[in-house]
C-alpha cells in the first residue's frame, strides 16, 4: 500500500513537470525562433543543475536565448560582456572602503554580477585566461571566495557562456578545467530558410513585448530534484561509463579515437552523460533512462571533453566523429552478457 501511494506521488510529480517544462518550452518558443534541439539542450542542463557553453557565429540568437530563458524564470539574471581588459574583481566584485555612521572607515562588499542565479557570459573566450579562472570556483562548487572570505551562490546557479568559433584575433582558448565544468557544449546551428523568414517578420516590424515569468525558483527546484530521482538501471549505468573509458586513447579499442585524441573524458565526463540522460527523459515525461538517452546526449556531453592529437587535428578530425565512432563501437552490453543472453 505504501509503494503504491509512493508511485502514485511520484507519477503525480512527473506530470506536473511536464506541464512546467511544456509551459517553459512553449513562452521561449514565443520569442526564440526555431533551434528546438538548441532549447532543448539547454532545458537539459538546467533540469540537471549544469552550465552551457553556446556556440555558433554571430547573430544566430544565442544571447537571444539565454535572455529570454532568464526572463521565463523567476530567478536573478546578470549578464557580463567579456573583453580582453575585464578584471576578476569585475566578475567577483572587491571590498570597497565606505564611510560609516560613526564616522570611521570599514570594508564593504560589493558584489559583482557573478552573485545572480543566471549568468550569461558573452563571448567568455575574449577574456584572458585570469578573468577566465575567476569563474572556477562559482561554477563548481556554488560559491566564490573574495579577501580570504567564502560566499555561498544562492541556488539555482547556472552560467550559460557564448563563443564565436569564426574569430580568432583577440580570444583566448578556455582552458581543459574550465571546459571540463560545462555540462554541455552546444553548437547553434543557422537557420532554415523559413526560419529566418520568421525572425525577420519579428524583429523588423512593431515591437513585440517580453515573456513572462512561468517557472517560479521553487519550482525549478523542483524539477532538479525530481530529474536526480530519475532511475538509470545499472546496466545503463555501466553503458555510460563503458562510454567514457572507450574515449582514453591508451585503453581503447576503438580505432579512430587511438588516431584522432590525446586525451579522452573522466570522472566527470561520465557524470555528466548520466545527469544528461536523467534530463533528457525526464523533459519527454519519463522516469528511467535508455541507452537511447545516453547515445542521444553523448555528442553535447563528450565533444569539449576529447583533446585531439596533433595527427587528429592535421587529418581535420572533429570530436564529434570520435563520439559517433565510439557510439557505434562500444555495445550496449558486454559481449559476455551478449553470450549468456543468445544462450537463453
Amino acid at each position: 500500500m505504501a509503494q503504491a501511494s509512493a508511485t502514485g506521488a511520484l507519477e503525480a510529480r512527473l506530470t506536473r513537470a511536464t506541464e512546467a517544462l511544456q509551459r517553459l518550452r512553449g513562452a521561449v518558443g514565443q520569442v526564440v525562433v526555431g533551434q528546438g534541439p538548441v532549447v532543448d539542450q539547454t532545458l537539459w542542463a538546467l533540469l540537471a543543475g549544469g552550465h552551457v557553453l553556446l556556440e555558433g557565429a554571430p547573430g544566430l540568437g544565442k544571447t537571444l536565448l539565454v535572455r529570454t530563458l532568464a526572463q521565463c524564470l523567476a530567478l536573478r539574471f546578470s549578464r557580463i560582456q567579456f573583453t580582453p581588459d575585464l578584471m576578476p574583481s569585475d566578475v567577483l566584485g572587491t571590498n570597497v572602503l565606505i564611510n560609516n555612521d560613526q564616522g570611521g572607515r570599514t570594508f564593504q562588499l560589493h558584489r559583482g554580477p557573478i552573485f545572480s542565479q543566471i549568468v550569461l557570459a558573452d563571448e567568455i573566450n575574449r577574456a584572458t585566461p585570469k578573468t577566465q579562472s575567476a569563474l572556477l570556483e562559482a561554477m563548481q562548487e556554488h560559491a566564490v571566495t573574495i579577501a580570504g572570505q567564502r560566499h555561498i551562490l544562492e541556488e539555482p546557479f547556472f552560467v550559460l557562456a557564448t563563443e564565436n568559433p569564426i574569430e580568432h584575433e583577440g580570444t583566448y582558448p578556455l582552458p581543459e578545467a574550465q571546459l571540463d565544468r560545462f555540462l554541455l557544449k552546444v553548437l547553434v546551428p543557422s537557420p532554415t530558410e523559413d526560419e529566418m523568414v520568421e525572425v525577420l517578420n519579428r524583429t523588423t516590424g512593431r515591437a513585440g513585448g517580453s515573456p513572462e515569468a512561468v517557472l517560479s525558483q521553487g519550482e525549478i527546484l523542483d524539477l532538479m530534484a525530481l530529474c536526480r530521482e530519475v532511475a538509470v538501471a545499472e546496466p545503463v549505468l555501466r553503458y555510460a561509463a563503458r562510454l567514457v573509458r572507450a574515449s582514453d586513447p591508451t585503453t581503447t579499442g576503438v580505432g579512430l579515437v587511438k588516431r584522432a585524441l590525446r586525451y579522452g573524458a573522466g570522472v566527470r565526463g561520465a557524470q555528466s552523460l548520466t545527469l544528461a540522460a536523467k534530463a533528457l527523459a525526464l523533459l519527454e515525461g519519463r522516469l528511467n533512462v535508455s541507452f537511447g538517452d545516453v547515445q542521444r546526449v553523448a555528442a553535447p556531453v563528450l565533444r569539449h571533453r576529447l583533446l585531439r592529437s596533433f595527427e587528429g587535428e592535421a587529418d581535420g578530425i572533429t570530436t564529434d566523429q570520435v563520439v559517433s565512432a565510439l557510439i557505434a563501437e562500444v555495445p550496449t552490453r558486454p559481449e559476455q552478457v551478449e553470450q549468456a543472453v543468445r544462450r537463453g
